[in-house]
């Protein structure tokens, strides 16, 4: 399962640009990889974690703005279409496979 989190939030104070800048960085530091600007995600080794997941979320988000959360499984996140572009390196590093050791 992965997240992917939307948001716009408004930056046109030094303030607002302060909350932004918070919540990209706990995003971040909670294992979200960015996709675009405003377009994060994180895999979830399944549907319960990603719930209780998303109540600690809730607990962080910004009081202004936009933030929108989807839940997508990996087949729906492997058919995504790349329009422009390609895939960074940390997609093509990151995976919800299990690391294999011989």
């Amino acid at each position: 399962m992965r997240l992917l989190v939307f948001f716009d939030l408004p930056m046109n104070t030094k303030e607002e640009k302060r909350i932004y800048i918070k919540f990209r960085k706990f995003l971040i530091e909670d294992g979200f990889m960015m996709l675009q600007f405003s377009v994060y995600a994180k895999i979830f080794p399944n549907r319960i974690s990603l719930v209780q997941y998303v109540e600690s979320l809730k607990r962080n988000l910004p009081k202004k703005g936009s933030v929108r959360a989807m839940a997508i499984t990996e087949k729906q996140y492997e058919n995504m279409l790349i329009l422009v572009g390609g895939k960074t390196m940390q997609e093509q590093t990151v995976s919800d496979e299990p690391m294999v050791i011989l």
